[in-house]
This record gives C-alpha cells, sequence and structure tokens, in this order.
C-alpha cells in the first residue's frame, strides 16, 4: 500500500467512526433533541451517494467505508425521527443484546 492509499484507509476509518460516539450517547440517554434532522439528511442522502458511486465504480473501500456511515448515520436519523416511545424500546432492545 502506497502513501496516498494510507491516506485514503485512514480518512475512511475515520468518518466511520465518527458517528459511533454519536450513535452510542443515543442508546445511552435515549435523548435526540440536540441532533439536526436536516443535517442527518443530507449526511444520510450524501452517504448514499457515495456508496452508489463506489458501487458503480467497483471500489470495495468506497463501497464498505461508506455504507458503514451510511448504516450509523441512518440509525441516527432514525432514532431522531422516532417517537419516543419507539425509540425507548430500539434502544433498549440494542442495550440489552449488548449485555448478552
Amino acid at each position: 500500500m502506497n502513501a496516498i492509499e494510507w491516506v485514503g484507509a485512514l480518512a475512511a476509518c475515520a468518518s466511520t467512526v465518527s458517528f459511533a460516539p454519536q450513535a452510542i450517547k443515543i442508546i445511552r440517554t435515549r435523548d435526540t433533541s440536540s441532533i439536526s434532522t436536516g443535517m442527518y439528511v443530507i449526511t444520510v442522502f450524501g452517504f448514499a451517494l457515495w456508496t452508489a458511486y463506489g458501487i458503480g465504480l467497483g471500489r470495495w473501500p468506497l463501497i464498505v467505508s461508506n455504507s458503514i456511515c451510511l448504516i450509523l448515520s441512518g440509525f441516527i436519523l432514525l432514532m431522531k425521527l422516532l417517537p419516543k416511545r419507539a425509540k425507548e424500546k430500539v434502544a433498549k432492545t440494542i442495550s440489552s443484546k449488548k449485555k448478552a
């Protein structure tokens, strides 16, 4: 792997991991009040397009990293849009699976 490929790999890792703290915080607190719905709609759309672009080019690093970002940002958006009762149920289900 050359230097530019390392830069790309590190960028993909950083982008992918960047959504995990927010997702974990939502699962723990069930609070999404300070999250911008518009920002996450645009982010999810962007990652969907990046994933499609990667598929079109047949570039697995683009596909994998952007698919993971799409899933994580999509989860955050879903939790933002869900009513409180449904949000509680999802977070409780994920929390209980984590303990098992």
